[in-house]
């Protein structure tokens, strides 16, 4: 089936659309898909899901675009393909109801053949319901946040998702593979047809090529199997991610009635998909651990949410493209899609760029965890969900492991949880059963009865051992009945006291505390059963507002006593805050000192210096679970002058030396004990100028880090990462707008207020910084640089010719750039 992009020039409007009326009295605003429509929006202390979301508000949305169906299409199969519509969604094609769709991360088709006048316009008007709030316990955005394609083919087709192929073993020079292809006959009659698969090397060398005849019952849908092998096969995986491309075609020979009547070949109708694929084994076990293609590899693992910062919930190829190179910078070599699919567009960008992917379908099942949520839908879509879900995904290389749920309420045998999970597992398994399936546990501080919950703790994955030293695991042995590998969400601590209960079972870190994993990590390396571990997370998002937020404390103040959860959201984080400052990378793509921290640990050489706020001397740091030692890149501290300062370097070295305008001000051995090895803590006296921060590993230098005190701003510089974009609609362009003093160095701790104006055919398409407690909107033109920094997002049109950016500031040198877009 061809599929067409129709992301161009939709109508959208606020409220619900039921009639044609509607459509007239209000005009609308044309957009370009993919689109987020509350990210726009404004954000209010009132909104009902507050914190969750980031302080914005979920209603009724519509979009509606007029579509030519062609006169040549009219024996045709015509459809709508939808990666994913937040949420709660209807499908009318001229004024009829074609299909409904609740599941805001699921794929799903709507067939649109027998509703669409051939010749003509025909009405597309796609309403989306985000009115039930709380819905999510993160930012979703809303609408048609990846896109429609236009889909249609001849009655006999590969149908939709219809191409599975998978790696049975590499042996001997060779790969020897099986490939399913499903057929979907809806003409009235049995037919035969022939399926050929031929895998592509570099888009033009075919590696392998088979076919197969198969008969296939009338409006029905058969499977041809087919077995092929290839010759000196590249192999996939997160180093070397070689991809070969399927294309399965599907020739219609002809009816059978009693015998094979062959159709005139006119009538012998063909049909094409493709997909990409690479070459590439899984298997995993406690003694040898996760094994890729043969070979024993950790997790090195972040969980995603699937927003993308100030684009909101928008995913194009380009922003997942960045995001997950901008991550193997640091050393990470698996994302989590928490806690639902992911766009098409994240996972082909980790086919591309070689990123194994923990692959997840949902956060809840029957028992809520927000009253709007998806488990109110569960018992009814589950199934079509999760086919969905793992159709699409199953043939990417990437993907790795599947997962059927996160930190489930049902984990306890509540609502049938042992049989659901079982019955979950099943099905995924059904549909592949080359990946191990696990699921995301965690401790009992929710989904248990009233008479086993008393006297546990209710803080969110606290760890509390329960009312017998195996109370969780026999809690959860049933749970886990169905799972290869048994996902263990803050639970280290328990890891070798379950190997002894569990001697077989794989269990992964699926969720852990980012501050842990310089003393979690060494665990993970010394078990071949402990296979990775999942930082929560590796990129900021809109929404669980404040989760990984620190405070400075005098040491006498009562509030120390409260403890880290006394920082949880609820508690703490009151309007605007925004993002959930709990990730390696913040919103805009910038690494915080936490992803500095990881790289270390990982095995960088590299030393990473920070300071302490000299306001901050002499007290005490609370840190919330979800939160990380609060320090910054910054050597201003103009107000400070011979004042004493803290300094905090990370280094994989033996010992650090502080330099201070050349002058040494120390030397210690790096810390390896908890709660943060890697590290090393100098006191100082604050002096302007420049601080180096020198590494040594029996006795040489091994690398050295500095920062130097800066001007004040007189100016701003824009630093686009490319310079040139496509004119397709959905590439894009980030640009950082710097505050810089009269040297150009980055004046780290300015606070400018700045306006981006862009003209041309480019738009922009977001505006803003990591900064995690704002009110503003990214969808303006205005913001206040945080750290010294902004970013402007650029979105192509679908015209070619030029963009010029420009950024000005009051009293400041602006600047400005030209963008080509071909």
């Amino acid at each position: 089936m061809e599929r067409i992009k129709i992301d161009e020039k939709w109508t959208f409007r606020r409220g619900f659309c039921d009639s044609l009326g509607m459509l007239k009295a209000d005009p609308g605003i044309e957009v370009n898909l993919p689109h987020d429509g509350m990210i726009g929006t404004a954000v209010s202390a009132d909104a009902p899901a507050k914190m969750d979301m980031g302080y914005f508000t979920g209603g009724l949305s519509n979009y509606t675009k007029y579509v030519n169906i062609p006169k040549e299409w009219e024996n045709e199969s015509i459809g709508l393909r939808f990666d994913g519509a937040m949420m709660n969604v209807t499908v009318d094609v001229n004024g009829f109801m074609a299909g409904r769709q609740h599941y805001g991360y699921a794929p799903f088709y709507v067939d649109l053949t027998d509703l669409v006048t051939f010749g003509k316009e025909n009405r597309i008007t796609i309403n989306v319901n985000m009115s039930m709030q709380p819905n999510s316990r993160w930012y979703t955005g809303s609408g048609l946040y990846r896109g429609v394609e236009l889909v249609h083919g001849p009655k006999v087709h590969v149908a939709n998702d219809g191409i599975f192929v998978y790696t049975k073993e590499v042996a001997d020079g060779y790969a020897f593979l099986e490939a399913q292809v499903d057929v979907q006959n809806e003409t009235a009659e049995k037919r035969l047809t022939e399926v050929e698969l031929v895998l592509v090397q570099d888009e033009k060398q075919v590696a392998a090529s088979a076919k197969k005849v198969i008969w296939v019952d009338a409006r029905s849908t058969g499977t041809a199997r087919i077995a092929f092998s290839v010759k000196d096969p590249l192999i996939w995986d997160v180093d070397d991610p070689n991809l070969y491309t399927v294309k399965a075609t599907v020739k219609n020979l002809g009816v059978y009635r009693t015998h094979f009547v062959a159709d005139p070949e006119e009538n012998c109708t063909a049909d094409e998909a493709c997909i990409l694929f690479g070459i590439k084994t899984v298997t995993a076990d406690a003694v040898r651990g996760l094994r890729i293609n043969g070979k024993s590899v950790k997790l090195k693992g972040g969980c995603l949410h699937h927003d993308n910062g100030l684009m909101g919930s928008v995913s194009l190829y380009e922003s997942e493209a960045r995001k997950i190179k901008k991550l193997k910078e640091i050393g990470f070599n698996a994302i989590r899609t928490t806690h639902n699919p992911p766009s098409s567009a994240l996972i082909e960008a980790c086919d591309r760029l070689g990123m194994y992917v923990f692959d997840e379908a949902f956060d809840a099942w029957g028992m809520a965890k927000r009253s709007g949520d998806y488990s109110q839908f569960f018992d009814a879509d589950w199934e079509k969900d999760l086919t969905a879900f793992v159709r699409r995904d199953r043939t990417h290389p990437s993907v790795v492991i599947w997962s059927i749920g996160n930190e489930i309420p049902e984990r306890g045998g509540l609502n049938d949880g042992y049989a659901l999970a079982l019955k979950l597992a099943e099905k995924v398994r059904s549909l592949d059963g080359t990946r191990p399936v696990s699921n995301g546990i965690c401790s009992f501080w929710s989904g248990l009865d009233d008479e086993l919950a008393e006297g546990l703790s209710w803080f969110q994955n606290s760890i509390d051992g329960g009312k017998s030293k195996d109370f969780w695991e026999k809690g959860t042995e049933p749970f886990t009945n169905g799972l290869d590998i048994v996902g263990y969400n803050y639970m280290e601590d328990f890891y070798e006291r379950d190997h002894e209960l569990f001697p077989d079972r794989v269990i992964l870190g699926s969720e852990n505390f980012p501050k842990e994993i310089g003393f979690r990590w060494p665990l993970v390396e010394k078990h071949p059963y402990v296979i990775g571990d999942f930082t929560w997370t590796a990129w900021d998002y809109i929404g669980e507002a404040g989760l990984g937020k620190s405070v400075y404390l005098d040491p006498d103040d009562p509030f120390l006593k409260k403890g880290p959860y006394a920082l949880m959201p609820q508690e703490s984080s009151p309007f605007p805050w925004r993002t959930a400052n709990d990730a390696d990378f913040d919103i805009t793509g910038t690494k915080r000192p936490q992803g500095a921290y990881r790289s270390v640990v990982w095995g960088s050489s590299a030393t990473h210096l920070y300071t302490v706020h000299p306001k901050n001397f002499g007290k005490e740091e609370l840190i919330g679970p979800w939160g990380f030692t609060d320090v910054l890149s910054c050597w201003n501290y103009a107000d400070y002058e011979g004042k004493p300062i803290e300094l905090v370097v990370f280094s994989n070295a033996q010992e650090v030396e502080i330099l201070i305008n050349g002058e040494s001000a120390g030397r210690k051995k790096v810390s390896s004990e908890r709660p943060l090895p890697n590290s090393v803590r100098f006191e100082a006296v604050y002096k302007p100028g420049k601080v180096e921060a020198i590494s040594y590993t029996d006795g040489k230098e091994v690398s050295r880090d500095v920062l130097e005190t800066t001007g004040e701003p007189v100016g701003l510089r824009l630093k686009p990462e490319k310079q040139i974009l496509q004119a397709d609609g959905h590439d894009v362009l980030y640009v950082w707008i710097e505050a810089v003093d009269s040297d150009g160095h980055v004046v780290p701790d300015a606070a400018v207020p700045v306006s981006v104006k862009v003209e041309g055919s480019g738009t922009l398409a977001g505006l803003g910084t990591g900064n995690p407690i704002t009110d503003e909107n990214y969808t303006d033109n205005e913001t206040v640089t945080y750290h010294g920094r902004a970013l402007a997002i650029i979105r192509s049109g679908y015209e070619k010719g030029e963009t010029a950016i420009s950024v000005a500031a009051v009293g400041l040198a602006g600047d400005s750039v030209k963008i080509k877009i071909v």
